[in-house]
């Protein structure tokens, strides 16, 4: 199979450290600070959509619904976070299609028990590992010869320990998924012997506060991670800006004395793609 867009992205920069994304806006934002390629964040989702935490709560059809508006308003490629699938192999199987069809350039694929929870959550649960493997066979079968990149996640560690999730990975590979993903190590140690075991290309999730070490690229590139994915930075960053605007709007009636804070009317229209608009609204006679 011709390399996917993903792996020609990992073939020409070696390490990438990339943001997560969850909406039209915020893809326009990682594409226009040059990020290569983007990560549709499932807590983003959930929490952006219906305000609810990552507990499984949204539906297939929502995530790919919203994937399919992010993926038409960027030229980049965007990976989606598929949870679990959203069922037994049948639905992954339809997933993988249905994002295909939407534009994705790839999708994670977990082995949590149906609701989920966020990998850096507590009292997570996870299926026996030959139903995780029938589920990534279905990915692989639904992907075909498509330009989709399957990264094989697994939540063990918490659950069953590091040389299971190790094992779960390693049997996700050798059924085509082309990346490792062991979720939510708790300590350096662990981050090290990831980087010495697991098939690579491998993702280092990198949660401001969560279970893992935050660390930099390089270190984490010297550990042999390829994928470096800070998937909610964006979304605590613009909940913390709005936040503070919107109480300063509260408490004093006014922005007065922290507009300048604020993305100025003309570059965030040149972000939108006002002109573009316009010259084409013009070319029609309008």
């Amino acid at each position: 199979m011709t390399a996917t867009r993903v792996q020609k992205i990992l073939d020409q920069v070696g390490s990438l450290a990339f943001p997560g994304i969850y909406d039209t806006l915020s893809a326009k934002i990682a594409e226009k600070a040059g990020f290569p390629m983007a990560f549709i964040s499932g807590y983003s989702l959930a929490a952006s959509t219906i305000g609810e935490p990552d507990f499984g709560l949204l539906t297939q059809t929502e995530v790919v619904d919203r994937a399919r508006q992010i993926c038409a308003s960027v030229n980049i490629p965007v990976i989606v976070d598929a949870d679990t699938g959203y069922g037994n192999p049948l639905n992954v199987y339809r997933t993988v299609k249905d994002l295909i069809a939407a534009g994705a350039a790839g999708c994670f694929l977990e082995d949590q028990v149906w609701p989920k929870k966020c990998g850096h959550m507590r009292n997570k649960k996870v299926i026996e590992r030959e139903q995780y493997l029938q589920k990534i066979a279905a990915a692989v079968e639904a992907r075909g010869d498509a330009d989709f990149f399957i990264v094989a996640r697994t939540d063990a560690e918490a659950v069953l320990g590091l040389d299971e999730a190790i094992a779960r990975v390693e049997g996700a590979r050798a059924l085509g998924a082309d990346a490792s993903f062991v979720e939510a190590p708790g300590s350096l140690e662990q981050l090290k012997e990831i980087g010495k075991r697991v098939p690579k290309p491998m993702v280092a999730n990198m949660i401001e506060g969560g279970k893992t070490p935050v660390l930099p690229k390089e270190g984490l590139a010297d550990m042999g991670f390829q994928l470096i994915l800070y998937p909610l930075t964006g979304l605590y960053a613009a909940a913390a800006s709005m936040r503070d605007f919107y109480q300063k709007l509260s408490d004093d009636g006014t922005t007065l004395g922290k507009e300048s804070e604020l993305m100025q009317f003309a570059e965030f229209n040149d972000l939108i793609g006002v002109e573009e608009k316009y010259r084409l609204s013009e070319k029609f006679g309008e």
